[in-house]
């Protein structure tokens, strides 16, 4: 299949890549799991065995008060906590094999709804915020913009550093979730054939 590229000739890519069917439930699974590694997961409460202070009964058993052992139980202020949470990892295990074949989904589904632009290139040697505003014009895109390069250089950084809907990624560093949470996706064409190259 071609891909058009704007102010250029058609790009031939790869059906498996730009022509997948869309599979929701994978990219759901896909998008879950990046999320949830990207969780800390360094909360952390005492319980009540790990609460310091006395552990003498403080009033007698019989004869007024609560038949009570010591002040860090739970239902009282101060207490330690019932079931404390304790440091964990979130991570959940998805097959490399699954995790491309969910990139490659969601890549061909912004393709058929014509959310895929592809540009010869972005030649910025220096930062020029107002440049790339004028070149996102010309693109006809809105919304929340995600930018692949096959290099996200310093100028091209700090151009896009101060449009707040504009999101810029090289391909090492192009994820689920910003695909999924882009309007619009912007390659380069030496990204798309390095985006190839891994989803091959």
């Amino acid at each position: 299949m071609e891909l058009n590229v704007i102010g250029a000739q058609p790009l031939t890519v790869s059906d498996e890549v730009f022509g997948r069917e869309l599979n929701n439930a994978l990219i759901h699974q896909v998008v879950t799991a990046y999320r949830a590694g990207g969780r800390a997961g360094t909360k952390a409460q005492l319980s009540r065995g790990e609460m310091s202070g006395t552990t003498k009964k403080f009033k007698k058993q019989k004869g007024g008060g609560a038949r009570h052992g010591d002040y860090r139980a739970p239902i009282f202020v101060g207490g330690g906590v019932t079931f404390a949470a304790k440091p964990r990892s979130f991570e959940q295990k998805v097959n490399r094999k699954a995790y491309r074949v969910a990139i490659r989904s969601m890549l061909s589904e912004l393709n058929r709804a014509g959310r895929l632009k592809v540009v010869p290139g972005f030649d910025f040697e220096k930062a020029q915020t107002k440049a790339m505003i004028s070149k996102l014009a010309e693109l006809e895109v809105s919304g929340r913009v995600l930018l692949v390069s096959e290099e996200a250089t310093e100028a091209l950084y700090l151009s896009a550093r101060n449009i707040p809907y504009l999101h810029v990624v090289d391909v090492l560093a192009l994820n689920p979730v910003s695909l999924v949470g882009s309007d619009y996706v912007v390659l380069t064409v030496d990204a798309v054939k390095k985006v190839e190259e891994w989803l091959a």
